[in-house]
């Protein structure tokens, strides 16, 4: 296998893959409601946990807050008391040292780190540096909250990370200031109180929900699963009975079971089975009868039209001894009969047909030899409606074909195009493949009017019921081709438009008993494609 073949297949294979959940999405409703329903109902259980969360983060959060602000507010308190009540006389930096570890000490027992840095306000005066719980550091401590409790008095607080764990923790720090007795200065506290337990708390909510949703959605997904079976039963099976009617088991019926929906669903099937079973046997009955009379009819005309015809021809040997009205008269008897007798001769096939009688002599035949004899034998026809007719191939088409029936579709559909021509040339092209071969005739004619789209094959249908039939058709001749060309497991498909003429096309099997899935040749002529609208397509 080349690179390229293979590089083909790849694609397909990948193409493929790519589009079954797609196919499966369209193709079975079981899946689209479960996805529908876990979709849905996993947006919910976002919702509804993203709600929950952020409410219960929200109360942790701000609980830790207020009883960090609580505490930072008593401590700041009892620090600034125990300085006021502490002698001037004392330098500043035993005062700081005792300050730092009265409030480490009490930090120890209530769980929080503390730190003292000053004198602030005053750029002139020494500073004491940074005194704080054993590890704790100023970058702890961010610079807008230090620029804050720099310039005012009250409490202020921010939330920041503790730079002296791994990995570090978020903390809640707040930041006030207290006066030193010893020189008069303003030295600012910050205490920092961990969020560990509340962030462990917040995991902890996160993975609950997370793992319950996920089971819920497992849950809802095997109840969906469960509850759509046991509607899709019933319709699957409803389905199934459908097509085993529409194959002709009139039979066939869907079993009832319970009261619900879906029972009388199936009663009501039941029944409309029912009625389509009388009112099918009422018309098959009704075709029988007719297919019989209209056989009878034809057998029983035979004879008197054989009495009547022989009458006709010793009138019409003898014309020339009649005077001018009489030999008109049986000028005209002749062609009337000759009419009559193709129009019996139609009916016949068309009751055979009906009957289901019809059987395909198959022979190898040369679609090309059979077109040529045709146009030759309507030349004459041709001519005085001032018609040219060309046959275009490019070689041989040999197929296996029953001679006479395309014989007789191909001399429908060339009478026909001759009919609706008015003094256009007609075309016939034939061209084959490995498995078909096709011809289409091809007329420039008035074409057909919207609408009538549907009955171009129906029996005894006629455009413009005006117009002459010049060839003199019965009104059968396209229902009985397109009867032959599915004799043969063949297509008979024609294309019009109004002013744009028409084109029938003819497509048969090179081997009989095969399938025509294509034709080598087009439906719509090249060139008015965009002006043409399909007629019909009988396959």
């Amino acid at each position: 296998m080349s690179p390229p073949l293979r590089d083909l297949k790849l694609t397909d294979r990948i193409r493929a893959a790519a589009g079954a959940p797609w196919r499966l999405w369209r193709r079975s409703m079981h899946t689209r409601v479960i996805t529908t329903v876990v979709v849905l109902s996993a947006t919910v259980i976002g919702c509804v946990g993203w709600l929950v969360m952020r409410q219960i983060t929200d109360g942790l959060v701000k609980g830790r807050v207020a009883q960090s602000i609580a505490e930072a507010r008593s401590e700041t308190s009892y620090a600034q008391l125990r300085l006021s009540s502490a002698s001037s006389a004392t330098d500043p930096d035993s005062q700081v040292r005792q300050l730092v570890a009265g409030l480490v000490s009490r930090g120890d027992i209530k769980d929080y780190q503390v730190l003292v840095y000053g004198p602030i306000g005053d750029p002139d005066a020494p500073s004491l540096g940074v005194r704080s719980t054993p590890d704790t550091t100023l970058a702890s401590v961010p610079e807008a909250l230090r620029a804050q409790v720099d310039s005012s008095p009250d409490l202020a607080w921010t939330f920041t990370r503790l730079q002296s764990s791994d990995p570090e923790l978020p903390a809640v720090v707040v930041g006030s200031s207290v006066v030193l007795p010893s020189d008069g200065g303003r030295y600012s506290i910050y205490y920092l109180f961990s969020m560990q337990q509340e962030q462990a708390a917040i995991n902890l909510l996160q993975r609950v929900l997370l793992t319950s949703g996920l089971l819920l959605l497992f849950l809802i997904a095997g109840i969906a699963g469960v509850v759509t079976h046991q509607v899709i039963t019933p319709v699957r099976l409803t389905r199934h009975v459908a097509e085993l009617v529409a194959d002709g088991q009139l039979d066939e019926r869907i079993p009832v079971k319970g009261e619900d929906d879906l029972a009388r669903l199936a009663i009501s099937f039941n029944q409309m089975t029912d009625a389509l079973q009388v009112q099918f046997s009422q018309l098959e009955d009704l075709s029988r009868v007719q297919r019989q009379f209209v056989s009878d009819v034809s057998h029983e005309l035979r004879t008197p039209l054989t009495t009547v015809r022989m009458a006709a021809e010793v009138l019409h040997d003898a014309r020339d001894r009649l005077d001018p009205v009489a030999a008109r008269a049986a000028e005209l008897l002749q062609h009337e009969l000759d009419r009559f007798e193709h129009l019996l001769t139609d009916l016949l096939e068309i009751s055979r047909f009906d009957a289901g009688a019809m059987v395909l002599e198959a022979e190898p035949a040369d679609m090309v030899d059979l077109a040529t004899k045709v146009v030759t034998s309507l030349s004459t026809v041709a001519a005085q409606c001032d018609v040219q007719i060309a046959v275009e191939s490019t070689g041989p088409a040999v197929a296996e074909i029953d001679v006479r029936r395309v014989e007789r579709i191909l001399r429908n559909l060339l009478g026909n195009a001759i009919d609706h021509a008015d003094r256009t040339a007609v075309v016939v092209h034939i061209a084959q493949d490995d498995e078909v071969v096709a011809v289409t005739v091809r007329d420039r004619g008035v074409g057909l009017k919207p609408g009538q789209a549907a009955l171009v094959f129906n029996r005894f249908w006629r455009a413009d019921p005006a117009r002459a039939r010049t060839t003199g058709g019965t009104g059968l001749g396209l229902a009985i081709s397109l009867e032959d060309a599915r004799l043969h497991s063949g297509w008979l498909q024609a294309w019009g438009a109004p002013g744009a003429g028409a084109q029938f096309r003819l497509t048969l099997p090179k081997q009989a008993g095969q399938k025509v899935t294509h034709s080598p040749l087009p439906l719509v002529p090249v060139g008015v494609g965009t002006i043409a609208t399909p007629i019909r397509q009988a396959h």
